[in-house]
């Protein structure tokens, strides 16, 4: 996810890991939670190698890039660490007491028998170390070539299809050519059906956000950024000026722009109230910033609104809203402590 964006990688791992998972004994939705929080919570709160979320929240504060992500790094270990045990510790309790299936049953259920003589052992070995080299090479390949955005993504793609092609032609023999085409034809419909609900739950998010005038109209005031974000602008207008009440405003704001279900959204809200805050406080402005982009991020980048936890729940066949559930309460506790823990860092 530090790599390639948590929505892409959680496809591209999400479907090799989570046959190993469940025969190690984790339930398809313990899978999509550790994939969830591990992906778009840790790696896309951080954000520490494409630097997209801390560059919009330095910028919006007024503070280089490199104070952010520095001032980030024990908030996100901090929210990591307690949100992923908590999680841990639930999921055991759950497990134990006989309420976890250990597949995904979510709508219609699709049982497919797997021809294992389609490789040989050696060929399945052969390609056990080929896909990660390829995909490594990938990675060295960006960073030599300075490879970002469209060239990034037409590279990965291209490993990938090739791999595939590979893999039908030793699998199929003369059928290799047609199987590919089917498996294209198959993983477009995956994804169609998986990003198809994203459309009408999206746009309930983006009411709250710019949305808001360009579906009902210029009703809001000229100077309104949408509903949800002025919410987070008078909540930061009427609380006292102090490090605790910062930090608590900085959590409280990030969360709110968050609830429109892109935590990118919001952050550069988060950095522009930071700036405020640290410059009326005298200190801590790096720490607020990194602490209302972790607070977007993990509320509406992906692991409570929904409609961002579609690529998990879909690889593991669960519900998104159950998905949700089960990281309300674990992502809330870790908010909780990692702002508790940011006031002393103030």
């Amino acid at each position: 996810s530090w790599f390639f964006w948590p929505s892409p990688a959680v496809a591209l791992l999400g479907a090799v890991l989570l046959p190993v998972a469940i025969r190690a004994g984790l339930p398809a939705l313990g899978v999509a939670m550790a994939m969830n929080l591990f992906g778009h919570g840790i790696a896309l709160s951080g954000d520490f190698i494409i630097q997209g979320a801390p560059k919009l929240t330095a910028d919006a504060a007024g503070i280089p890039v490199a104070d952010v992500i520095s001032a980030s790094i024990p908030l996100v270990i901090v929210m990591g660490v307690v949100t992923t045990i908590v999680a841990f510790i639930f999921l055991r309790r759950d497990m134990k007491r006989g309420n976890m299936e250990m597949v995904g049953t979510f709508g219609e259920k699709v049982v497919e028998d797997v021809n294992e003589k389609l490789l040989t052992i050696g060929q399945r070995k052969f390609f056990a170390l080929l896909i990660p080299v390829a995909f490594i090479v990938d990675v060295v390949a960006m960073s030599v070539f300075d490879l970002t955005g469209g060239d990034a993504t037409a590279l990965v793609g291209g490993t990938t299809v090739f791999i595939l092609l590979l893999l039908a032609v030793f699998a199929h023999k003369n059928d290799g050519l047609e199987k590919t085409t089917s498996y294209l034809i198959e993983g477009f419909q995956f994804g169609f059906k998986v990003f198809g609900p994203v459309i009408p739950i999206a746009a309930f998010f983006y009411l709250g956000d710019s949305g808001f005038t360009k579906i009902i109209g210029e009703y809001l005031p000229s100077a309104s950024q949408g509903i949800v974000n002025d919410l987070g602008l008078a909540l930061a207008a009427v609380v006292p000026l102090t490090a605790e009440i910062a930090a608590v405003t900085l959590t409280g704001v990030g969360a709110i722009t968050g609830l429109d279900g892109s935590g990118f959204s919001g952050i550069t809200l988060a950095g522009s109230i930071a700036n405020l805050f640290g410059t009326a406080i005298g200190e801590g402005t790096a720490t607020l910033t990194a602490l209302g982009q972790l607070a977007a991020i993990w509320v509406g980048g992906g692991t409570l609104v929904p409609w961002a936890l579609i690529p998990a729940a879909a690889i593991c066949n669960v519900s998104p809203f159950e998905l949700a559930r089960r990281n309300f309460l674990p992502v809330v506790i870790g908010l909780v402590v990692t702002t508790i823990v940011a006031m002393f860092i103030l």
